[in-house]
């Protein structure tokens, strides 16, 4: 029998390497699907930015933005467009090579278990890599710091004029445990339940390009919000550089806290504007990724 013959009559050993070597492919389509949705959601991103760095509100920060000028909007671009490119990349990617290693049977669906541990592997891969392009995508976006590090250049030649250890833990590698927190438990949550609400979405009849828009929209709005303190808190920590405004993990807690006048509803301003950032970015990265994997013949049992 021929290797066709064999994969049409369910050959396990030739399916699982089918699988394998396919697989590098969700990294592809995660770096598309990220890029395209991060160009739509830039401006969202960094209005929710100034509002989490100034206790602003919509309103405030939308004219922050106006005074700076349409020349200086989309600094900070760069950045967040490369990382988010790769966080796609090793999100997707990392993940469903992981759900290959951790998947106890290839032929049945995976549990809600083996789903939640590659996500939250992969999440933890994508904050370690993807650290150091969040510090300074976040220094750019403060205009308190416009003078000083008017561009990417300055900010690198900043942490690189520090020894070693101050250019990893004050440096590139700032803001770390929450980011790590963050990420994982992010990952963990937006691909334990993805796949669960676009299915049964599906299942409704709904036309073929609604269920993941959906799912992503709903799974990643509510990831979003029940995290969205530790956004604050990076977004803080890793605005500082160097100086007195520099603070550890604690005193910064409790210099944001502060800063928003104790109150859990100022600590979640820019949540209007993240639910909106939330729904197109998930929805849109969601769509796309699953839209690209079913027509590049990568849709797999995985899912």
């Amino acid at each position: 029998m021929g290797d066709k013959a064999r994969m049409q009559h369910g050959d396990p050993e030739r399916r699982e390497e089918e699988e394998r070597r396919w697989s590098s492919r969700s990294y592809n389509v995660g770096a598309v699907s990220s890029f395209l949705s991060t160009l739509v959601t830039f401006p969202i991103y960094k209005t929710i930015f100034r509002q989490q760095i100034h206790a602003f509100s919509i309103q405030e920060a939308i004219q922050q933005l106006r005074q700076e000028g349409m020349r200086r909007f989309y600094r900070g671009l760069f950045p967040p467009l490369l990382s988010k490119t790769l966080q796609g990349t090793l999100l997707f990617g990392t993940h469903d090579g992981l759900l290959l290693l951790l998947a106890s049977n290839p032929s049945e669906p995976c549990t809600l278990g083996e789903r939640w541990t590659a996500g939250f592997l992969s999440g933890s891969v994508e904050a370690l890599v993807l650290n150091p392009f969040e510090r300074v995508q976040n220094v750019l976006q403060d205009g308190r710091k416009d003078a000083r590090f008017p561009n990417t250049r300055s900010i690198l030649q900043e942490f690189n004029s520090y020894g070693l250890k101050e250019r990893l833990v004050v440096g590139y590698y700032r803001g770390l445990s929450p980011v790590l927190l963050r990420n994982s438990l992010g990952s963990a949550l937006y691909f334990s339940f993805k796949d669960p609400l676009r299915d049964g979405l599906a299942a409704r009849g709904l036309p073929s390009w609604l269920p993941a828009l959906v799912s992503g929209s709903v799974n990643g709005t509510v990831t979003c919000l029940a995290l969205y303190p530790l956004s604050v808190l990076i977004a803080n920590m890793q605005s500082q550089v160097v100086g007195r405004d520099l603070l550890g993990l604690q005193q910064s807690v409790w210099s944001v806290w502060e800063s928003h006048g104790r109150k859990l509803t100022l600590l979640y301003r820019g949540g209007s504007l993240l639910v909106l950032r939330s729904c197109l970015t998930w929805g849109l990265t969601t769509a796309i990724h699953d839209f690209l994997k079913e027509n590049t013949g990568q849709k797999s049992q995985v899912e």
